[in-house]
């Protein structure tokens, strides 16, 4: 208290004080002023980061324009089919062209301008041009546009040579769902690669596949010569699976079980393949004859009947057909060469409600199918020995681009 008390008569004293001389004209007690500046603010600078000095820039390249000591204005990107896009940054010093957006021999002109809060104006005008490359590869997709396939169709992509810069092929591959959906690219061999998800697909959905090659290597010197899309559609998911052991056949139609159907499969030796397996082709009837499997008219494994409603499940002869030579057996007992049997009734209604690329799934048998390439047999990989063929490895599929109902 008492130092309080102290410092307070000596601002009474203080004051009294500089009363008494500003009486006698004296300024002594004025307050000294002091008054310093910052530097100035560096004047604005526009520069293209990206824009290399010699001409031959790769189309992938993307063009970066930057603002040093102040904002970007305008950025115009302007090429032989007009202005390239892009986007700013949050803090309006950054701009970048998208990725993809660049033609091969094509020349270009971009023009910035950046201001500082002065109103300073820097501006700067660069030129390049694209290289065009000696040599292309192409590439095409299927299910082609437009399609409507099962959902045990994978995604295939084909390519006219060989592909080692594989990882950057497949990041160029661009697959749009409803909803996205973890799944793989794997390699079939260097010319060939397909994706499908880790379960299977859901069905009833339009997939969109974008080839953004334009610009990619798939290796040295060998560029992808466009950006192609295409749009195909998933039926409603058909599910078939059979169990060996209880000689039924349980039919899913988008998930729901619509069916239970007594079936008989491959008898001893003759035992149908275990597996996920994928209907290949689709006939009204079809005859049989055990001499395309080379079983000689002479031996009592021989057989040639004509099966109704037959659909084919491998390349090697096995099919979903009608059986009527076998009915009694049908529920009970399995006594067919490896084919999936029912009676003809059955066997109409299971070929109307099922299409190519539906599944049908074969258990219990004791005869395991791997992915043999014996029919589409790549739902027999483990998810494990799938991403072993990746690149890349697991992703997600990208979601589908809203469309524009605006106008409608």
């Amino acid at each position: 208290m008492r130092s309080v008390g102290a410092s307070s008569s000596r601002q009474r004293r203080w004051v009294v004080a500089c009363l008494a001389v500003v009486g006698l004209g004296i300024s002594a007690c004025q307050p000294e002023l002091s008054i310093t500046t910052a530097p100035a603010p560096q004047e604005p600078r526009v520069e293209i980061t990206s824009s290399p000095a010699e001409t031959q820039v790769e189309p992938r390249t993307p063009i970066v324009v930057e603002a040093q000591g102040g904002k970007l204005q305008d950025v115009a990107v302007v090429g032989p089919t007009g202005p390239v896009e892009g986007a700013l940054d949050e803090s309006g010093t950054r701009w970048t062209s998208l990725v993809d957006s660049l033609d091969y021999g094509a020349s270009y002109t971009i023009e910035a301008r950046a201001f500082d809060a002065r109103g300073n104006i820097a501006t700067d005008v660069t030129r390049f041009s694209t290289i065009e490359p000696e040599k292309f590869f192409t590439a095409y997709a299927e299910p082609a546009d437009g399609d409507i396939v099962g959902v045990g169709v994978p995604i295939t992509v084909n390519f006219n040579k060989k592909v080692q810069n594989k990882a950057a092929i497949e990041e160029a591959m661009v697959i749009r769902t409803p909803t996205p959906l973890l799944g793989a690219w794997a390699w079939k061999d260097d010319q060939t690669a397909e994706f499908r998800p880790k379960e299977l697909w859901p069905g009833d959905m339009d997939v969109t596949v974008e080839l953004n090659f334009e610009g990619v290597q798939a290796k040295y010197g060998v560029f992808g010569k466009e950006n192609s899309s295409q749009t195909f559609r998933f039926r409603p998911s058909m599910v078939s699976i059979v169990d060996a052991d209880t000689y039924t056949m349980e039919v899913f139609k988008a998930g729901e079980l619509v069916n239970t159907i007594p079936i008989t499969t491959g008898k001893e030796g003759w035992e149908t393949r275990s597996g996920t397996k994928v209907i290949l082709s689709k006939e009204r009837s079809r005859v049989m004859d055990a001499a395309t499997g080379g079983i000689s008219p002479d031996s009592p494994n021989y057989y040639r009947v004509t099966a109704p409603y037959a659909m084919r499940l491998t390349y090697s002869g096995e099919f979903v057909h009608g059986a009527p030579w076998s009915v009694a057996s049908q529920g009970n007992a399995n006594v067919s060469h490896g084919c999936v049997g029912m009676s003809e009734t059955n066997a109409a209604w299971w070929w109307n409600e099922n299409e190519i690329g539906d599944i049908v799934i074969v258990k219990n048998t004791g005869r395991p199918h791997g992915n043999d390439g014996n029919g589409l047999t790549i739902w027999n990989d483990t998810w494990s020995q799938w991403l072993e063929r990746s690149a890349n490895g697991a992703t997600f599929t990208a979601a589908a681009e809203a469309t524009d109902t605006s106008g409608v």
